[in-house]
């Protein structure tokens, strides 16, 4: 028996639905409220179709890749909005169902996308999740400490004095969007305090062995009186000074006694007045004031806005994933970061600054998989030799120079895609084959240890995070390239598709190619012939085979043993292409996929949570604010900073 036989709604419901749908143009026009509107026009027309369509597959405890059955019931239409929108993603690119399996025609099709596309829009634009909405938190918001990188960055920025390599502050996992910025996955252990106290005592005591004019902690214990009768006022004075910067904010009078109690004590076991002075420095240093990003709340709880140093401790993290300079608690002391134009006038000042570099280095790095590069990228040494940990360097700054001057320089974002050119120092330059000439590295200036340039490109192989040599490297085995790796990045890093790890008992390629004496492509061809697999590798597969060019540490070769390159593919969309060129010309055509993930991603770093429904608008404001703006990076960092979720916060009311 068919399942259409099993279910006889279906063939009714094809027609029905149909029928439904060409009389109503829009679910708004419904007399009825909307949203019921457009569940009953699931129930009648769109529910058939995904039963006939995907339960083979995605129905039940035999599902692969991720149950469907569980988002089904029109009741749970609201809460699975992430999961429909990337049903109706797969069903556009033809990649649901799947090559092999039975298709749609074209009325299901057109049914099923008109149907997503009319789903009513709630007024969420000025709203935050709270109590009464909480189901739409993927984990809770979270007051957070500083990650490593920050809380290093402001160490520096404080201090002036590098931490000891020996007093590593444990390194942070992955929340929210993906980022080490998530609240809810920075937990605090014993050893971040022991490692907290070592450094404050290492950096303040360097400081006060060494001296030097361009550490702030010198500067301030220099004006601090040995003894006498202005001793107590000039480190009462410099504490001030010192910790209005390291918490961000202006110091109470109770708060500065509390300080000086330190310094009196340590006077009282013989410390003259700058090292007991030295010694307040360092409880600033290990303070939760200074440790943690602290917004604090009233008893009523609810959506408050931040004050104007919550803000500006917000914008540094986000830019420069340090803590706001003097210009900027300046401004947050003239209560200067309420309009819109005054925050984009310091969001332009902070990204014009050599610490927005942190956009790359931080945010970039994550979003690309790179923050590990230089520790986990490791080449077959006899293989390619020529690798080594310079050159691993190398890579890994030229993608953060990409990411980083799309921003600072304000170019299209989607040069992230396709470039007409790219950031290379005299080494990488030479690595990719470009014919530069010897007097652009001598009249440059050295920055950051070496020399380096945007360099033009006389074709498009290069340019773009896409064939990036740290991207091809870290997307690549030790001894050998690999498609489904590459295409899988692509899928999930650059369009934000969602590819499910293989089914249980299917081998990896690895295993099943020791029984075939075959090509990488010919491996791989056998490997979709299971229908358990052809699903996600008719995807990711072709991606990877157009970057085949470039070798498994990103080097380009037009043959491999003997035989020439092939780098076409097919994707299930029936596009053809070959080599990288027309494969970022493909990828280009889904802009609006790259554009969407990328500032989801974007958005969730600066929150340092995962998103919800309610900020969608802030996506959505930021995607047109790219079409109205020749695509220029940098609207989308004006949105977020501007937008209503960046400026407020959520607080759960105070327990009795």
């Amino acid at each position: 028996m068919s399942r259409a036989q099993k279910s006889p709604r279906v063939a009714i419901g094809f027609l029905t639905g149909w029928a439904f749908c060409s009389a109503l143009p829009s679910v708004a026009q419904s007399a009825d409220d909307p949203m019921v509107a457009w569940q009953k026009q699931y129930d009648e027309a769109i529910y058939p179709i995904l039963e006939e369509a995907c339960s083979e597959c995605h129905w039940g405890a035999d599902a692969q890749g991720f149950d469907l059955e569980k988002y089904v019931e029109s009741d749970r239409l609201k809460k699975g909005a992430a999961v429909w929108e990337e049903v109706a993603k797969r069903v556009r690119l033809n990649e649901m169902p799947p090559e092999g399996s039975p298709q749609l025609n074209d009325q299901q099709k057109a049914l099923v996308h008109r149907w997503f596309d009319s789903r009513p829009q709630q007024d969420e634009c000025s709203q935050l999740a709270n109590e009464e909405t909480q189901s739409w938190y993927r984990g809770v918001v979270m007051s957070r400490r500083l990650t490593r990188t920050e809380y290093l960055n402001a160490i520096d920025e404080l201090v002036g004095f590098p931490v000891d390599e020996n007093l590593e502050i444990p390194s942070d996992g992955s929340g929210g969007e993906g980022f080490d910025t998530a609240g809810d996955a920075l937990f605090t252990s014993p050893l971040h305090i022991e490692q907290y106290l070592a450094v404050a005592n290492q950096v303040i005591g360097d400081a006060m062995k060494h001296g030097g004019e361009s550490s702030l902690a010198v500067r301030l214990l220099g004006t601090v009186d040995e003894d006498g009768p202005g001793s107590n006022a000039s480190a009462r004075s410099a504490l001030r000074r010192f910790a209005r910067r390291a918490w961000r904010r202006p110091i109470e009078s109770a708060e500065l006694d509390r300080l000086m109690s330190l310094v009196e004590h340590a006077k009282a076991s013989g410390r003259n007045m700058p090292e007991a002075t030295a010694e307040a420095f360092k409880a600033i240093l290990v303070s939760p004031n200074f440790l943690f990003v602290v917004e604090t709340e009233s008893e009523a709880g609810g959506v408050q806005p931040l004050t104007p140093h919550q803000l500006a401790t917000r914008l540094a993290l986000f830019i420069w994933s340090s803590v706001p300079d003097e210009a900027l608690l300046d401004a947050a002391d003239a209560n200067e970061l309420q309009a819109d134009d005054q925050i984009l006038a310091q969001l332009r000042r902070m990204l014009a600054d050599e610490r927005s570099r942190a956009l790359g280095e931080n945010f970039g790095l994550q979003w690309l998989g790179l923050s590990q590069f230089e520790g986990e990228a490791k080449p077959d040494a006899k293989m390619f030799p020529n690798f080594d940990a310079k050159l691993a360097a190398d890579m890994r700054e030229e993608a953060i120079r990409t990411v980083w001057n799309v921003f600072r320089d304000d170019r299209p974002l989607m040069e992230l895609i396709d470039a007409d050119s790219i950031h290379a120092n005299e080494t990488l330059a030479s690595y990719y084959g470009l014919d530069v000439a010897e007097e652009t590295w001598a009249n440059a200036d050295p920055e950051f240890g070496d020399v380096w340039q945007r360099l033009p490109l006389s074709d498009r192989r290069r340019g773009g995070v896409i064939t990036l040599a740290a991207v091809l490297t870290r997307s690549s085995y030790g001894h050998r390239t690999s498609p489904v790796l590459r295409g899988r990045w692509v899928l999930e890093e650059v369009l934000g598709g969602r590819v499910p790890p293989p089914p249980p008992g299917v081998p990896a390629l690895e295993e099943a190619e020791a029984n075939h004496a075959t090509t990488l492509r010919e491996q791989l061809e056998l490997h979709r012939k299971d229908p358990q697999c052809a699903a996600c590798h008719n995807r990711m597969d072709p991606i990877g085979f157009g970057l085949e060019n470039f070798d498994a540490i990103g080097r380009w070769r037009v043959e491999q043993d003997g035989l020439a390159i092939d780098s076409s593919g097919k994707l299930p969309s029936g596009e053809t292409f070959s080599g990288p060129e027309e494969l970022k010309q493909l990828l280009l055509k889904r802009s609006g996929e790259f554009k969407k993930h990328f500032v989801k991603k974007l958005f969730g770093f600066a929150l340092g949570r995962s998103l919800n429904k309610f900020d969608r608008c802030v996506v959505d404001d930021s995607l047109k604010a790219l079409d109205q703006n020749d695509q220029r990076a940098v609207v989308v960092l004006e949105t977020i900073v501007t937008s209503y979720p960046f400026r407020h916060r959520y607080f759960k009311p105070a327990q009795d």
